[in-house]
C-alpha cells in the first residue's frame, strides 16, 4: 500500500482529521524532507490488537493482519500515554519479509480513554483510541450500579468520545423498566438502552451509532455480557462468552484483551477485558461534569474554600437539609471530588506543595488555637 491510499483507509475509520495528523508526522520528521505522497516506505495502519510488546495492524479492510513492534528506544523517549493503544493510526515502516513491522509515529487522535494503571501502579493507561462511541455496558441481573456508572462517566467525560449507557440482560420490560428507574438522573442525562443480547432484543436500537467508518468500544464489569453483545453485533460468534457466579452475580473473565473487529455493515467495534475497579486519572472535570447540580450548589456557600464539612453557611448541607440533595449523592460527589483531586495532586508537584503548605498551615493555627 502506497502511503496516501485514502480511499482503502476510509472503512477502517480513516478521514480527513487523520490525514492532517499524519502529512503533520512526516513533516516533523527531521530525517524526512519528502512530500507525503512521495514516501511509499510508511504505510498507514490501524492498531487492531496490542500485545505486551507487540501489536496486530489493518492496513484495509480485506487484508492480512500486520504483525509489528515499537523501536527499541519508543520507551526511552515517550511517555506511556504515548504508547499505542487499540484503535490508535500509525505509520510504520513495512519489512523485509519474514519480519515484524516498525511503527514510527502514532498519529494525533480524536479520542483517548484513559484510567489509572491496574496494580497500584501510578501511570495512566490507555484503554482505547479514536472511539466515535463508548457503549458502557451494564447487566439487569444484580450488576447495575449508579455509583459505578458515575466514575465510569466521569472519567469518559474528557475522552473525546460519546458515552451511550446500555443495560444488557433486560429479558423483559419490567426488567428494563426497573432499570432504567433506577439509574435516576443519569436516564435523563445520557442515551440509554436496555436490551437483551441472549435472546437478540432491543439491539435495533443500538443501529444509529453503526454507520460505516465509526467506531464503538464496548466497556464495563466483568459478566455483563459485552462479549454475548459483540457476538450479536457481529453476526457470529467470535468472542469466548461465559456466565456469572451464582453466589454474587460478579462476572467471569472472557475477553483476555482490547481486540478491534470490522462489523457486517462497516462500524468498527473495539471490545475490551471487564474491568474490576476504574480507578480515576486526571478526572476532575469529568466528576465536576457528572455531579454539576452538586457543583452548583455549592457555588452558593458563604465562603469559597468551604469543604462542605460543617461550616457555616454551606450550601450543600442546606440542600441537604431542605430535600433538595439526596445525602448519597453528596457522599459520592465528595468522595471522586477527593479521590480525582488526590490523583491530581500526585502527579503535578506544584499542586502537591500548595496542598502540603495548606495544611501546614491549617495545622499551625489549630496548634495556636489549643495554646
Amino acid at each position: 500500500m502506497c502511503f496516501n491510499d485514502f480511499d482503502a483507509l476510509a472503512p477502517l475509520g480513516f478521514d480527513a482529521f487523520f490525514e492532517a495528523g499524519r502529512v503533520a508526522c512526516v513533516a516533523a520528521d527531521a530525517d524526512v524532507s519528502a512530500e507525503p505522497a512521495e514516501r511509499p516506505d510508511l504505510t498507514t495502519a490501524r492498531v487492531c490488537a496490542a500485545h505486551r510488546d507487540a501489536f496486530d495492524l489493518m492496513t484495509a479492510p480485506d487484508a492480512p493482519v500486520v504483525p509489528a513492534r515499537l523501536p527499541g528506544a519508543w520507551r526511552l523517549d515517550h511517555g506511556p500515554e504515548a504508547l499505542p493503544t487499540v484503535g490508535d493510526w500509525v505509520l510504520c515502516e513495512r519489512p523485509p519479509q519474514g519480519e515484524l513491522a516498525v511503527v514510527r509515529h502514532v498519529l494525533p487522535r480524536r479520542s483517548l480513554f484513559v484510567r489509572r494503571a491496574a496494580g497500584g501502579r501510578e501511570a495512566p493507561q490507555s484503554v482505547a483510541a479514536n472511539v466515535d462511541t463508548v457503549f458502557l455496558v451494564s447487566g439487569l441481573d444484580g450488576d447495575l450500579n449508579p455509583r459505578r456508572l458515575h466514575r465510569y462517566l466521569a472519567q469518559l467525560h474528557d475522552s473525546g468520545a460519546r458515552a451511550v449507557l446500555v443495560l444488557n440482560k433486560a429479558d423483559d420490560l419490567a426488567t428494563a423498566g426497573s432499570g432504567v428507574e433506577a439509574l435516576g438522573a443519569l436516564a435523563e442525562r445520557w442515551p440509554v438502552h436496555p436490551v437483551s443480547a441472549l435472546h437478540d432484543t432491543g439491539l435495533d436500537a443500538l443501529a444509529p451509532y453503526l454507520e460505516p467508518g465509526r467506531t464503538l468500544a464496548l466497556v464495563g464489569s466483568s459478566g455483563v455480557g459485552k462479549s454475548t453483545l459483540a457476538n450479536r453485533l457481529l453476526g457470529h460468534d467470535r468472542q469466548a462468552t461465559g456466565g456469572v457466579r451464582a453466589h454474587d452475580a460478579r462476572g467471569r473473565h472472557t475477553t483476555s484483551r482490547r481486540e478491534l473487529f470490522r462489523l457486517p455493515g462497516g462500524a468498527l467495534l473495539l471490545d475490551t477485558p471487564g474491568m474490576r475497579s476504574l480507578g480515576l486519572w486526571d478526572a476532575e472535570a469529568g466528576v465536576a461534569a457528572v455531579f454539576d447540580d452538586v457543583d452548583a450548589l455549592a457555588g452558593g456557600c458563604r465562603f469559597a474554600d468551604c469543604r462542605h464539612e460543617g461550616e457555616p453557611g454551606c450550601a450543600l448541607a442546606a440542600a441537604v437539609e431542605d430535600g433538595t440533595l439526596a445525602p448519597e449523592r453528596l457522599a459520592e460527589w465528595a468522595a471522586l471530588r477527593r479521590e480525582a483531586a488526590f490523583e491530581a495532586r500526585k502527579n503535578d508537584r506544584l499542586l502537591m506543595e500548595a496542598h502540603r503548605r495548606l495544611w501546614k498551615s491549617r495545622s499551625k493555627a489549630a496548634r495556636k488555637m489549643r495554646d
